[in-house]
């Protein structure tokens, strides 16, 4: 097939279903393609990648990139959150809204979650259990896979127990915007949630200027009040909302993913059942061989050459993660799911100066998950094929159907 064959393929069902032999001859035949269709580079070479990732002269698409892609973004309040945000934001204020907002996800921070993580994940295993206990199948990712990152990253910002259900259908609505190809309907979905969410934030951040509490909210809102390094008030309430967007859509899609390479793998489950201290290293080859994030944007700001091709200015650049994590040359035997792999380095959570801020948590979340759930349900089993979620930039599944025998 030729590379702009290759491409289109991953955007069928069966491409979503399994993109990587694709990704792979691609790679092979033609590492960078330009397509002119998406008007962007295609990069599939790890080193191409990481290397465009933390390159200072590719910038993430920002609000001055939005202003000339995308003409009625004012008609659009997910497009003015999304790329106002952090995550779409360059240069200083980048800088600056990071260190601002960093305090919440520090080591510290990290570890002092570790508990309340634990105890989140055995309470929704409880849940799975009862919901199985008479030998019927559910839906891992609406009974634990949601459920549990957005209990913790609502315990992180400070939301209340009973207010966290409403945040799985508006997170994942709010989320249609990180879709490179929107739909009109998509926009209509994400622009509907950001309105709600803001409007909850909102009344979140007054919540807690009356009464503050240990939670990102009040942090964020000290900051915001101190004399130096100052949030505006619309950058307090959309950093909230990134946070909820970003900090469980991820790590929901990490959860499943896992879960179902480990059943697919019945080796690497019976070996993490036996050797629960191989969690965190399941977590990385689980980010390795199938990532959650597919694909992330770039613009080159001066020409700048990457491997032997020059990449225009303000031309688009897309680092296929999904083919540079399972790059032979990066990660020898990539289409082998090895739990004990040695030397993982995956860039699942990009790299550079737009490394996720929460993949540390993330990490906690998915090893923590993956040592429990073996030990409790040693006889889990798929009880049918999965349903993908139709997503071009998301690996994740809307129905990830579980049985346990005995």
């Amino acid at each position: 097939m030729d590379p702009e064959a290759l491409l289109f393929s991953i955007f069928t069902p069966e491409g979503r279903d399994n993109p990587y032999p694709a990704l792979a001859e691609l790679r092979r035949t033609e590492p960078i393609h330009y397509n002119a269709a998406f008007d962007t580079y295609f990069l599939t070479r790890y080193t191409d990648c990481q290397a465009v990732l933390t390159h200072p002269g590719f910038l993430v698409p920002d609000l001055d990139w939005c202003a000339r892609e995308v003409p009625d973004w004012r008609d659009h309040p997910s497009a003015d959150f999304f790329y106002s945000s952090m995550l779409r934001s360059n240069g200083a204020d980048h800088a600056r809204l990071r260190r601002l907002v960093g305090g919440g996800f520090s080591p510290r921070r990290v570890a002092a979650l570790r508990h309340t993580v634990r105890d989140i994940t055995a309470r929704l295993l409880d849940d799975f259990a009862d919901a199985t206990s008479e030998g019927g199948s559910v839906n891992f990712q609406e009974l634990v896979g949601y459920p549990l990152p957005v209990a913790v990253i609502g315990h992180l910002i400070g939301v209340p127990d009973g207010e966290q259900g409403q945040f799985h259908r508006l997170g994942q609505d709010a989320g249609r915007i990180l879709e490179p190809v929107r739909s009109p309907e998509d926009w209509q979905r994400a622009d509907r949630a950001v309105v709600a969410l803001r409007a909850y934030f909102a009344e979140l951040i007054a919540l807690r200027r009356a009464r503050p509490a240990d939670d990102l909210t009040s942090i964020l809102l000290a900051v915001r009040d101190a004399d130096d390094g100052r949030l505006t008030g619309t950058e307090l309430v959309d950093t909230l909302l990134l946070v909820l967007v970003a900090g469980f859509e991820t790590t929901a899609s990490l959860l499943g993913l896992a879960v179902h390479a480990l059943l697919a793998h019945r080796d690497q489950w019976e070996l993490i059942a036996a050797a629960p201290e191989l969690a965190p290293q399941a977590v990385e080859e689980t980010l390795r061989w199938d990532t959650p994030v597919q694909m992330t944007e770039r613009v080159a700001a001066a020409p700048i050459d990457v491997a032997g091709v020059t990449v225009p200015e303000g031309a688009n650049v897309t680092t296929v993660l999904a083919a540079a994590n399972r790059d032979p040359q990066r990660h020898p035997d990539p289409d082998m799911f090895d739990i004990r792999r040695t030397d993982i380095k995956v860039l699942g959570f990009s790299a550079g100066p737009h490394y996720c801020l929460g993949a540390a948590l993330a990490r906690v979340e998915g090893a923590e998950l993956l040592e429990q759930l073996p030990k409790r349900f040693p006889a889990l089993a798929a009880a049918g094929p999965p349903l993908r979620r139709e997503s071009i930039s998301l690996r994740a599944f809307e129905n990830l159907p579980l049985i346990t025998r005995g």
